[in-house]
């Protein structure tokens, strides 16, 4: 039996983890037995890491995403991954709309050309959900919420699902929509998404550098480690139709903090005041977009598959020094 998976964003931060994850252990594909991968196609604008390249199981097509579906052949299943992020999507309207929605119909459109529909994992995110200035404050999201997006980045996620939700119907796939949570701490050098300081502030210090609080230290945030969103996307594939539901979206688990918890959750772990070289100060445009998005989340569905969310951001910051940091 061969089991052929392909992630689009392959060469990200998250593609890379899921690769990892999917390459060290068998996986079952949509409810079928567990067996290990044969062949994991990775589809990035970048090279993967060299280990990852190495893998003889690991194929890799470099280039955008119309280059990377044209090549990409039949799959179990695909993770569309790829995409611009929630700052960089507002700021230029229409690279969002081309990557962001005209990609993820191409990827779909790849998967209803194949003889056997495959299981495909959207990313979407918890940007579907916003304050809308007619309606007011969101409170608590559960999975019955209806999404009233209120960026570019979150229009665009949200038609996406609606994509996924059609293209399921008519059988053209078998889709399962996840929609992450901000992922922290994430490593390496901050990127354009409104949520990069959730990671910035945490990783920055620890790595004796400064670092910048764009909102209030009071303010509340809804956040997922990399284990557990690499643990979401991996159980949504791996669960059959039925388990799944017939709604095709699915809210991740949460934890919800505050950046002044964060920064004494960092203390707690390094042990001194390694907070200090986090600087306060509110940037408008940030609080604009992340003041729009929901901090609280009851996830019974996720539950349901045997997905929590963590207890502790203090948990979260030793999982980052663990996993991350030398």
């Amino acid at each position: 039996m061969t089991t052929r998976i392909a992630i689009t964003g392959g060469a990200g931060f998250l593609g890379t983890l899921l690769a990892q994850r999917l390459l060290a252990a068998p996986i079952s594909v949509g409810g079928a037995a567990p067996a290990d991968v044969t062949e994991l196609v990775l589809v990035d604008l970048v090279e993967p890491l060299e280990s990852l390249k190495s893998d003889p199981r690991v194929s890799v097509i470099v280039g955008d995403l119309d280059t990377g579906i044209a090549d990409l052949g039949d799959c179990d299943a695909i993770f569309h991954l790829a995409g611009v992020v929630s700052g960089a999507a507002e700021a230029d309207f229409d690279l969002g709309m081309r990557t962001n929605l005209d990609g993820t119909r191409k990827l779909l459109d790849h998967a209803r050309g194949q003889q056997v529909p495959p299981v495909v994992v959207f990313s979407s995110s918890l940007a579907v959900f916003g304050i809308d200035p007619y309606v007011g404050a969101i409170g608590t999201v559960d999975d019955d919420t209806l999404p009233r997006p209120q960026s570019s980045y979150g229009i665009q996620k949200f038609i996406g699902e609606q994509l996924v939700a059609d293209y399921t119907r008519k059988g053209y796939a078998r889709g399962r929509t996840v929609r992450l949570m901000t992922v922290s701490v994430r490593p390496g050098k901050p990127n354009a998404a409104a949520s990069s300081f959730m990671s910035g502030i945490i990783r920055e210090p620890i790595a004796g550098e400064k670092a910048t609080c764009p909102i209030p230290p009071d303010f509340p945030i809804a956040l997922s480690s990399p284990r557990r969103t690499v643990d979401g996307l991996v159980r949504a594939a791996s669960v059959d139709d039925d388990a799944w539901g017939s709604r095709t979206a699915m809210n991740l688990p949460a934890l919800t903090t505050t950046p002044a918890e964060m920064a004494k959750a960092l203390d707690l772990v390094t042990g001194k005041a390694t907070s200090d070289l986090i600087a306060w100060g509110e940037d408008s445009a940030v609080t604009d977009i992340v003041g729009k998005w929901p901090s609280r989340f009851v996830t019974p569905r996720a539950s349901a598959l045997g997905l929590e969310a963590e207890q502790s951001f203090e948990g979260i910051v030793r999982e980052y020094i663990a996993d991350f940091v030398d």
